[in-house]
């Protein structure tokens, strides 16, 4: 018998090369003459469906397979004679893909409404990612496939996306009052979302193994609107946010060095008691909720903050508004009854000393820094 008249039985097998082939037919034109006999090999993470009669009859899992079917061989050639050699008796076999198929993406084609507590309505964008296992590979292929000969996930990918948006929508308004409540809550939105899903994908015969929410934005005019509510949130008393800076900008005078600089270290000691009087809520008489009695007040030549007439220093800037005394040797600004200068230590309040040359032992004036008779300098 020559090689053109020998029948041999076939072994169906398949290898997804893609790695994204949910479901594969064999043979890949359609039904065929599937033979009695036939071997069918199922990988572990594949399931085999066999369809005879147009049904499927039979799910196979991983291990070798013998198919049964009417194709007998050599019989069947000539059963086939009334359908011009084509047998009636025709079959196929799906497989099915039942690894897990990660990284699908879902997200918002265009912004969901959603009423919030605080700003009202506003339009959000989401995205994220799911993973899915087929699980019920019968089910899967009888109302996803069809007779599609080969099934990806580009295939679903669209449609599961529409399914997650739409649960996505209801699941955010039942479970979200407002969008300032969303740091920290992905997890506990996402974990919600893919328990509502659940049901959905089962009735393919698939399983939502994992879903994440990565993003959840507003449009810019609603971020604007949240980074100034937090702005609001961090300053609440412009009083207390003013003394601050107060504090501030006399640290940095008094570290700067000079005679305005250690005037202002001094004068510190002064103002910190009423500033934090007015921090507790206290009132001139130092007792907390005392009515302020009225004071004059009168503008910063500095800033120009309108402050009590009496201050020795503006709470606002620093800048010292009465100047105590001078040391008349030195210059150096005095504090309130200072009996000695606390540059050079001088008694206040004594007549400044003439300056004596040890040369020519003339009188000069206080502070002179060459003698006026010999020109020797004094100091």
């Amino acid at each position: 018998m020559g090689s053109n008249n020998l029948i041999f039985l076939e072994v169906i097998e398949w290898f997804d090369e893609t790695g994204k082939e949910l479901v594969h037919r064999v043979p890949e034109a359609g039904s065929g003459e599937i033979k009695y006999g036939a071997q069918l090999i199922v990988r572990e993470s594949q399931a085999g469906i066999l369809f005879y009669h147009g049904k499927a009859c039979d799910a196979f899992g991983p291990g070798r397979h013998t198919l049964h079917t009417a194709n007998l061989p050599i019989l069947n050639k000539l059963l086939s004679i009334p359908w011009a050699m084509t047998s009636p008796l025709r079959a196929e076999v799906y497989f099915a893909n039942l690894k897990i198929f990660t990284n699908l993406k879902w997200g918002t084609r265009e912004p969901v409404a959603f009423r919030d507590r605080e700003l009202g309505l506003v339009r959000l964008r989401a995205h994220g990612v799911f993973n899915i296992q087929v699980v019920q590979p019968v089910l899967f292929v009888n109302t996803m496939v069809g007779t599609m000969g080969r099934y990806t996930t580009d295939s679903i990918e669209e449609y599961l996306r529409a399914v997650i948006v739409s649960r996505f929508n209801d699941h955010l308004g039942e479970h979200l009052e407002t969008v300032m409540d969303l740091p920290g809550r992905f997890e506990e939105l996402s974990e919600g979302l893919k328990e509502r899903l659940k049901e959905d994908f089962l009735g393919f015969g698939l399983s939502l193994h994992d879903l994440y929410i990565t993003s959840i934005s507003p449009p810019p005019e609603v971020q604007q609107a949240i980074d100034a509510r937090g702005s609001i949130g961090l300053i609440e008393d412009m009083n207390k946010y003013m003394q601050l800076k107060a504090a501030n900008a006399m640290e940095k005078a008094a570290t700067a060095g000079g005679d305005s600089g250690a005037g202002l270290a001094v004068g510190m000691g002064f103002m910190m008691p009423a500033m934090f009087a007015g921090a507790l809520g206290m009132g001139h008489g130092g007792r907390k909720g005392e009515a302020d009695r009225p004071v004059e007040r009168v503008k910063c030549p500095d800033c120009g903050f309108d402050i009590p007439s009496d201050a020795k220093f503006c709470p606002y800037c620093g800048h010292q508004q009465v100047v105590m005394g001078k040391c008349p040797d030195c210059g150096k600004n005095l504090p309130p009854n200072a009996k000695f200068c606390p540059r050079c230590g001088r008694p206040v309040g004594e007549a400044p000393a003439p300056a004596i040359c040890p040369s020519c032992r003339a009188e000069n004036l206080p502070g002179s820094l060459f003698c006026n008779q010999c020109g020797l300098k004094l100091r």
